[in-house]
């Protein structure tokens, strides 16, 4: 495995430790048998938000459910290692947690429809094929597809702090956008994942400017769109080798907008990073970071 490989940009010892600690640490107050892995890690957030949100509005039944649910009890809404949710927008959710829409894992939960199944697979697999299936698995578990768009539209994606492993995104029929837009935002989910298990707290009274939003950001904020675009831009270079049709100037109008905003980088990039306490993690993102400059 190439010192530079994706798989290898993303392996970093701690991350596994701190999602079974947490994990454990929400089977305790929901009082219910969750197991280790990285799907029980993202759906006991679920559970502990869908617990705190029943116990608010005084609702027993739920709230028993939420305490007593496991991965174990959400077989049906599986695909491989991963769940893909495709909810309607009624049942998104706004709150205190959140400035954007979310969905929360209930009683109710349907399967995504064989089509949303199919193009997470295949997004799933176009991830794998280009070294980042480990990425999608470890920090992506939980999939929320929201609204199907055109390719000349503009699709919106997010992950949350509250959510760890869970990915809400629009999509196309395109499994090579799909496949793009999880890996940016299992890349957020990572980077959350290593600060904390590395315990790095990053200052809230610093700005950079980022290129991205075209408005100064704090530390956190841009470091979390300098490592995420990076990992998108390592996965459209690989997948427009093979790419095909609709995927040829959708790919190359997406390398050729990222290689700009990385191009003024450099001088921002040593600033963030010189806030990062642990090493490991700096490296981790120097590495990523700086190989994409280089190509930019």
């Amino acid at each position: 495995m190439s010192a530079l490989s994706p798989e290898a940009l993303v392996a970093l010892g701690g991350i596994a430790d701190h999602q079974r600690q947490r994990t454990s640490r929400i089977a305790s107050v929901l009082g219910n048998h969750l197991g280790s892995s990285v799907l029980d890690y993202a759906v006991a957030h679920h559970l502990l938000e869908g617990a705190e949100h029943a116990a608010r509005a005084r609702d027993a039944d739920h709230l028993a459910w939420y305490r007593r649910t496991t991965v174990r009890d959400l077989t049906h809404l599986s695909a491989g290692p991963h769940i893909v949710l495709s909810p309607p927008p009624a049942d998104l959710l706004r709150s205190e947690i959140s400035e954007t829409a979310y969905y929360l894992v209930g009683p109710d939960t349907r399967p995504a429809p064989p089509e949303a199944r199919g193009l997470v697979r295949a997004a799933l697999a176009s991830a794998t094929e280009h070294g980042f299936g480990t990425l999608l698995t470890q920090h992506a578990p939980v999939i929320c597809l929201l609204n199907r768009r055109r390719l000349d539209e503009t699709l919106h994606s997010w992950a949350l702090t509250r959510l760890p492993g869970t990915v809400f995104t629009d999509y196309t029929t395109h499994p090579e956008v799909l496949a793009r837009d999880l890996i940016h935002e299992a890349a957020h989910n990572w980077l959350n994942d290593a600060l904390a298990a590395h315990d790095v707290r990053l200052p809230g009274d610093v700005t950079l400017f980022s290129p991205w939003r075209g408005t100064p950001r704090p530390v956190y904020g841009f470091l979390h769109a300098c490592w995420a675009f990076s990992l998108t831009v390592l996965y459209a270079r690989r997948a427009r080798c093979s790419a095909t049709g609709a995927m040829v100037p959708f790919l190359d109008a997406h390398l050729r907008q990222q290689e700009s905003q990385f191009a003024s980088l450099s001088g921002a990039l040593t600033e963030a990073l010189s806030y990062v306490s642990a090493e490991v993690v700096r490296d981790h993102v120097s590495r990523t970071v700086g190989k994409v400059i280089q190509l930019a």
